[in-house]
């Protein structure tokens, strides 16, 4: 056989050993994270199991997809850097499918948390500025004026001078 088909049995042995290996793992640590997400234990096996399955179809279809090579391979060296490129290929595969169920997956868990909080994360620190300020008292007969009333600069006595202003 030549270099190049030995390069192909070592690629899908390790492609396909590593996938099964990233896959369980994932699987049994992910539980407690799926547990929290889903807050039911029934839901999170079953989304557990969909996810791996997904996870499954999709590197193996890129495993078979990313197998073949036009290029030469005349020696053991040569196919050996082609062997790490595609391998470096399906571990970038990889870590791009957990990141993205790990930020979607939390992104639902947030949520979820936020929709379950009855007041706001912080407490309101003040009134933004240009917002009239509501007067503390209701007006004649309980109703609120239309304009509440804007406290008004008092203006110097005639002959006097007003004090100059802070630096």
């Amino acid at each position: 056989m030549d270099h190049k088909v030995w390069m192909y049995l070592a690629y899908l042995a390790i492609s396909v050993g590593l996938t099964v290996w990233v896959a369980t793992t994932l699987s049994r640590n992910g539980m407690v994270f799926l547990e929290d997400v889903f807050q039911d234990t029934k839901l999170a096996k079953a989304v557990n199991q969909l996810l791996v399955m997904g996870f499954y179809l999709l590197n193996l279809g890129y495993v078979a997809v990313a197998m073949t090579s036009t290029a030469s391979i005349p020696t053991a060296a040569k196919a050996l850097e082609t062997l790490s490129w595609k391998i470096g290929l399906v571990l970038l595969v990889l870590g791009v499918l957990h990141f993205f169920n790990v930020f979607f997956l939390n992104r639902y868990r947030r949520g979820r948390l936020r929709a379950q909080q009855q007041q706001p994360p912080l407490p309101p620190i003040g009134r933004l500025p240009g917002h009239p300020q509501q007067p503390q008292n209701p007006g004649p007969a309980g109703n609120w004026p239309s304009h509440p009333a804007v406290p008004e600069r008092p203006s110097p006595r005639p002959g006097t001078t007003p004090p100059p202003a802070p630096a």
